[in-house]
């Protein structure tokens, strides 16, 4: 019955990640494009699980049947500064990272921000965490993530500029209640965004409840400059992330399907493309619960550490990875591995100079 329950599951979710922005849409879809021809289809990669520094620990317990983290799917999400599909696979920092972790029991969806100048250990030396996709791809930043918060995660998505546009706009906009503050910037960034895209502009005009199509709510994830800074930017993302999901969920199987078919070629993720495509015709049992940042509020500074630039400083590596487990799996007395240890030591011996 689990197997059967798991393989079901397995098929209802599908994820489009947008350049600065992230973004996460379960499309209940598809079949998809199973009546179409000269599909392009997306850009696909396998990662190899032993080079992802999942924790043997973590491993050890999932194969006894003892994690915290048994029937849970993590994906990881990636919105890269790319101007063209080559900057998908690698050379762009991941401006957007985050953690999307379905419970595949429940349909529940729990999604953290992992803030891009977090500093961490990328695998070759400690540094803001963004700069592992752009050193190694995928792949290094996957790595970046198991071995800093004991993750387990095998998959990830990654899409550039177009892909934000593409899915608001094939879903017919998304409804964002945008304040004073932030209608002083958003029309500023969309000049930035049409100017990449080469493409034209519609002002925003007014505060308030409406209805944005895909640029504006593009210009939107990317607000960073009132209060809050890139802490708030992050909480726009998944602002907008949740907006897409309940525009996807009034959207009937057409509509859906369209929106898959354009948007793909710009996918970059280990999923292959038979997953995808038979993926969901039952989006409504899955719903967003709870979202987060990392590391957590109460457990950070921010400092500017010399050449590396101003960074968040995690205060305690092992509180807040304890944190990040209890709140995605529930788990109240998680123990972290040793390397986090390791890790937490590290990044305080090289930022206590900068701490005062």
């Amino acid at each position: 019955m689990a197997g059967r329950q798991k393989a079901k599951s397995k098929k209802k979710l599908i994820i489009f990640f947008i350049e600065i922005i992230i973004i996460l849409i379960m499309i209940g879809v598809l079949y998809v494009v199973m009546n179409t021809t000269n599909n392009e289809g997306p850009k696909v990669t396998v990662l190899d699980p032993g080079e992802l520094a999942i924790p043997e620990e973590i491993q050890q317990a999932k194969e006894e049947g003892t994690s915290t983290m048994k029937g849970y799917m993590n994906i990881a999400l990636f919105g890269v500064d790319a101007r063209n599909d080559k900057q998908l696979l690698k050379g762009s920092r991941s401006d957007s990272i985050m953690i999307a972790s379905v419970n595949m029991d429940t349909g529940d969806i729990k999604l953290v921000s992992v803030y891009r100048d977090t500093f961490l250990n990328i695998g070759t030396e400690y540094r803001k965490c963004n700069a592992a996709y752009s050193y190694g791809g995928a792949q290094q930043a996957v790595k970046m993530l198991n071995m800093n918060l004991d993750m387990d995660i095998e998959n990830f998505v990654t899409v550039g500029y177009k892909g934000l546009i593409e899915v608001i706009d094939g879903l017919g906009g998304v409804y964002i209640d945008v304040d004073s503050e932030e209608l002083k910037h958003i029309n500023n960034y969309q000049m930035d965004v049409a100017e990449v895209m080469k493409d034209n502009y519609t002002p925003v005009k007014k505060t308030g409840y409406q209805l944005l199509n895909g640029m504006q709510a593009t210009a939107y994830c990317r607000i960073r400059y009132t209060a809050g800074d890139d802490f708030k930017r992050t909480a726009r993302q998944r602002e907008v992330i949740k907006a897409i999901e309940e525009q996807a969920k009034q959207s009937d199987l057409a509509t859906l399907t369209k929106v898959f078919k354009n948007a793909i070629p710009d996918i970059y993720t280990s999923i292959d493309e038979d997953t995808i495509l038979s993926l969901i015709k039952n989006i409504a049992n899955y719903r967003i619960v709870d979202e987060g940042g990392f590391p957590h509020e109460d457990m950070r500074t921010v400092k500017n550490i010399g050449a590396k630039g101003s960074s968040i400083i995690p205060l305690d590596l092992v509180s807040n990875v304890e944190w990040l487990h209890k709140f995605l799996f529930d788990d109240e007395n998680y123990q972290v591995t040793d390397n986090v240890r390791d890790y937490s030591s590290k990044i305080e011996a090289e930022t206590a100079k900068y701490m005062n």
